[in-house]
């Protein structure tokens, strides 16, 4: 047996179904966020993100990261390319190999971000 229902109407809609608009990223923010978001997603660059990370002194060489990965010298280079790019990490000439130190502050800035906008 069919049960009969009312329509809505524009104040039943309004009072229930409101826009959610408190802590909303403006579009900026977004964008800044969704290129960070971009770069991490690999799992080969959150592996290396982690790697650099839990290296002596914070910091690891290019050279040093191959093996974990399994992966070519020119693929880890491209990655940490990526990763330069978006700010997660810095790169530090020494010779010829390039250093990388994961950027503290831009994992903090995305922390605050979502937490700041997830409530």
């Amino acid at each position: 047996m069919a049960t009969a229902t009312a329509p809505l109407t524009s104040s039943d809609v309004a009072s229930c179904c409101s826009p959610l608009t408190g802590g909303v990223l403006d579009t900026a923010a977004a964008e800044r966020l969704a290129s960070v978001f971009k770069a991490l997603a690999d799992p080969a660059r959150v592996k290396l993100v982690s790697l650099i990370a839990a290296s002596d002194g914070g910091e690891a060489c290019i050279c040093d990261l191959t093996e974990p990965l399994g992966l070519s010298q020119p693929t880890v280079s491209h990655h940490m390319k990526l990763l330069v790019d978006s700010g997660l990490v810095s790169r530090d000439q020494r010779g010829k190999w390039a250093y990388y130190r994961v950027n503290v502050a831009a994992l903090d800035r995305i922390a605050t971000a979502m937490s700041t906008h997830s409530e």
